[in-house]
């Protein structure tokens, strides 16, 4: 009788093995969502994210795919629409049952896909700078906040250039908006008069730039050195590129410093007459190191064009990808919840030298880089500063100066260091 029963139990732990693997058969492949604009005016930068992800993924799955399967993308295009972005973010998440998504560029476009994400608790990797003043625990920020490109690019102005008059000039949505508003008030604490600082927002796609660019040329008519901060986002950068070039405007005249353009939008472009102006990233084309040559072979290899350029978003998919890979091993699942805590921590290389870390406030940790325009529409990296925690929460504005985020200790994004609460859970949409 007891014999017989312990072979009972052998028999019930094999049958349960077999359903045991039967059951990670059945959750392979492992579905990564890319959710990047392919159409309108966004797919300038967008469609090279897509084309980034699907040679990751495929890298991925030569070394042997993850958990012991096969990794398959499943893109949606929301065509520059940002409504768009959260309906095709929920039939990824509840349709396709995907277990991460990739994707936006746009501020507006991660804003509306946010409440879907908390509403079904999945994960969203955001590769693009942006302005900060959010902390989701359901997304991981790969790109720059403020202190990681929009405060060290406007300190390059103040010391190294003697900039005393700035033009900050924007694409009219959150990002541009709130990124300004900090600059605002650091310049002013900088000791710029706020009838310094000139500000202008235009729409999306906008192509006539005669009049604002006269307006910037006419700060300097006091003989003061006027700056450009630009937070314009897609092919507007053309329209505005062309008239500075009309307009006779060189970078030793009112130097441009930018904040969304690289080498992809200055692929399209003639760029001889834009030498000299400059852009803040995490990352240029031109880096020296063994880990971006390598990363430069791979796309020219997968693309199958030697003429195609890299850039910073791309470099953000790439670590981002990685450390969702090593989180995903270390748990052991693809689990939302048990990847989130082991992406806490994760390390890894930057293809300009150096260490990536995930902050528990879900920033990372990157240099800064100020690049300057050449010729072939590359860019000589001028500056460069040690690794800076990204803070998801500015010190240059008074309502956002107490708060942290810490999603590990204090399970909260949006903490109140003054007050010692935790203000709310979900993001601000």
């Amino acid at each position: 009788m007891i014999k017989s029963l312990k072979l009972s139990g052998v028999a019930t732990a094999a049958i349960l093995a077999a359903g045991a693997v039967s059951a990670q058969e059945a959750d392979c492949p492992i579905k990564v969502g890319v959710l990047h604009s392919l159409s309108g005016t966004m797919a300038i930068s967008e469609t090279t994210l897509k084309d980034t992800m699907l040679m990751l993924i495929e890298k991925q799955n030569e070394a042997g795919g993850l958990l012991g399967c096969e990794l398959e993308a499943v893109v949606k295009d929301p065509a520059s629409d940002w409504p768009l972005f959260a309906e095709k973010a929920r039939e990824l998440i509840s349709n396709d049952e995907v277990d991460v998504t990739f994707g936006s560029w746009t501020s507006a476009s991660r804003k509306a896909v946010l409440p879907v994400l908390e509403e079904l608790n999945a994960l969203y990797f955001y590769p693009v700078q942006y302005e900060g003043e959010e902390s989701s625990k359901n997304v991981f920020y790969t790109g720059a906040a403020p202190n990681q490109q929009a405060i060290p690019a406007t300190d390059y102005f103040l010391e190294e250039l003697g900039v005393e008059k700035f033009a900050l000039l924007g694409t009219d949505y959150v990002y541009p908006r709130t990124t300004n508003n900090i600059l605002e008030s650091y310049l002013e604490s900088k000791g710029i008069a706020e009838e310094d600082i000139f500000v202008n927002y235009t729409p999306f796609g906008h192509s006539d730039w005669s009049t604002i660019v006269s307006d910037v040329v006419a700060l300097g008519e006091d003989g003061k050195q006027v700056g450009v901060i630009s937070t314009i986002n897609g092919d507007a950068n053309i329209g505005f590129y062309k008239e500075l070039a009309a307009q006779g405007v060189s970078a030793d005249d009112i130097p441009v410093v930018a904040f969304s353009v690289g080498e992809e939008e200055l692929s399209g472009l003639d760029t001889s007459n834009l030498v000299g102006h400059l852009a803040a990233w995490n990352y240029f084309m031109t880096a020296d190191t063994p880990e971006n040559e390598e990363f430069i072979a791979q796309w020219h290899e997968f693309i199958g064009d030697d003429s195609r350029v890299t850039n910073d978003p791309m470099e953000a998919h790439y670590i981002g990808f990685n450390m969702w890979v090593n989180a995903v091993e270390a748990a052991g699942t693809t689990d939302v919840d048990a990847v989130r805590e082991a992406m806490w921590g994760q390390e890894f290389p930057n293809l300009t030298g150096g260490t990536a870390v995930m902050g528990t406030n879900h920033h990372l940790s990157k240099p800064v880089l100020i690049g300057e325009i050449r010729e072939d529409g590359m860019f000589d990296i001028i500056s460069e500063t040690d690794p800076v925690p990204g803070d998801a929460w500015t010190d240059f504005l008074p309502e956002s100066a107490p708060l942290k985020s810490d999603w590990q200790e204090l399970e909260c994004g949006m903490y109140n260091t003054e007050t010692e609460t935790c203000v709310q859970i979900k993001s601000n949409y």
